[in-house]
Order: structure tokens, then C-alpha cells, then sequence
């Protein structure tokens, strides 16, 4: 799934040394943390992505919150599969005992606010982060900065199989939100895969800042995430309580 937003056509020229969109082949830790999400949708199948993070209950995972509430209604069926690789689960598939969104995504589906979390059972008695690690996750940070985006986008020209990147210098939406924008062509599907600063390449860590959240559709080849602030930050410590 990925949100799209109508409106005129502006004028925005990427950055000369961004990353619209290529298969991450670098491996390390981001492939183990980053994965998809399956749940249906009204009954109907569908996907997003997501990423663990290290969390006190140790089964945390951040997606966008139209992963797990949209149109009204709370997703069902929650599994996020980590370092989902061509339709094999190289650490299982971890079902989601609650999920939850910030309140104004609950109210009113706030595009600025599109931040979800779930809390996941342990499987074979183990914790999720305890399994595949957790990525470091930071708010009220300072805007504008270097940022990597991970996902698994679905929609053509991509099919879901492999998780994908973008990485630029950020810049914030000056159109119908106060989103972190990114040049990045991914699809849907790749919603709620993580966005970091601090990304080290070599070793696949980074500190979670944002995940993918829409784009607008007169406007292709950008990504948007919500700014992480004092909303996301309840949501995180609520899921990490929970």
C-alpha cells in the first residue's frame, strides 16, 4: 500500500548524487531487520513493509500507520516476515498481538502523522530483536539530512521480492504536509519501510527516522515520511510498554 495525494504540478529536481530506487545488495544488518508486512485489508489480502527496533519488550516493529489502519478500519491478520527474501522467511513469521497508530492518524488519517507500530508474539519462545536485532530509532532530529529508505515495493515495476533502497539528501514537503520528502521511486507495498540517518552502508545499521508514507501522484519519482516528533515518539514508548 501507498497513499497518493492529487494536486498542481510543482517544479523539484533531485539531487545529483541520490539513489532513486536499486535492489540493496550491501547485506548486513538491514536485511535482517527490515522486512514485509502481510494483513488483510477488509478481508482482502495486502502488503507494507516495516522494521524492528530496539525497544524495551523486544518486539517492536514501525511501519506507517496506513499499515495498520486505513479507510476506517484496523487491520487483521498482522504478520511481519524480516529479511523477506523472494518469498522465503529466513527468520520466521511474526504475528502481531496489537497494533496501534498516533491519535491523529486514529481521528482523521492526518497524512502528517502516518506512523503505526505492533507489538509482535515471541515465536519459538523467543523475542523478536532477540532473533534479528533492532535498529536504533530518534526523534525531534534536525531536518535535511543524508537519509537511506528501505522497502519492499509490489507495484510495478517491482514485485515485491526484494527489498529496495533510496538514499538522498532530504528535504521538507513544501506542497499539503510537513513531511521529510526524498527523491525515490518506490511503489506500493514499500509503505512503512524505515527511513535512517546515521546510515553506516558497510555494516546495514542506522537510527530510525521516518518511514515511507505516500507520494503524490502528479509527482512521480518522490517519496514522502513523516517528521518523527513528539506524537511518534508516544506511539514508540506505548508499543514498547505494551
Amino acid at each position: 500500500m501507498l497513499a497518493t495525494v492529487a494536486a498542481g504540478l510543482p517544479t523539484l529536481i533531485p539531487a545529483a548524487s541520490s539513489t532513486s530506487g536499486a535492489a540493496w545488495t550491501g547485506g548486513g544488518k538491514v536485511t535482517h531487520t527490515a522486512g514485509r508486512v502481510f494483513f488483510l485489508f477488509n478481508g482482502a489480502k495486502a502488503s507494507c513493509s516495516g522494521d524492528a527496533v530496539t525497544s524495551g519488550n523486544r518486539s517492536v516493529v514501525i511501519t506507517a500507520g496506513h499499515c495498520v489502519k486505513y479507510q476506517g478500519s484496523w487491520h487483521t491478520n498482522w504478520v511481519f516476515v524480516p529479511g523477506y527474501d523472494n518469498g522465503n522467511a529466513p527468520y520466521g513469521q511474526w504475528a502481531a498481538k496489537s497494533t496501534m497508530t498516533t491519535p491523529q492518524w486514529e481521528a482523521s488519517e492526518d497524512i502528517n502523522y502516518d506512523v503505526g507500530a505492533a507489538v509482535v508474539n515471541p515465536l519459538g519462545g523467543r523475542y523478536l530483536t532477540d532473533v534479528v536485532g533492532g535498529q536504533g530509532i530518534a526523534f525531534n532530529q534536525a531536518r535535511g539530512q543524508t537519509m537511506y529508505s528501505f522497502g519492499y515495493p509490489a507495484a510495478s515495476p517491482y514485485d515485491g521480492t526484494k527489498l529496495i533502497y533510496c538514499a538522498g539528501t532530504a528535504f521538507t514537503d513544501f506542497l499539503f504536509s510537513n513531511d521529510n520528502g526524498l527523491s525515490c521511486d518506490m511503489t506500493g507495498g514499500s509503505s512503512g519501510g524505515p527511513w535512517f540517518i546515521g546510515f553506516d552502508e558497510s555494516t546495514g545499521t542506522g537510527v530510525q527516522n521516518s518511514v515511507n508514507s505516500f507520494g503524490y501522484n502528479f509527482m512521480p519519482g518522490y517519496m514522502f515520511g513523516p517528521y518523527f516528533g513528539a506524537d511518534a515518539q508516544n506511539l514508540y514508548n506505548a508499543a514498547q510498554a505494551g
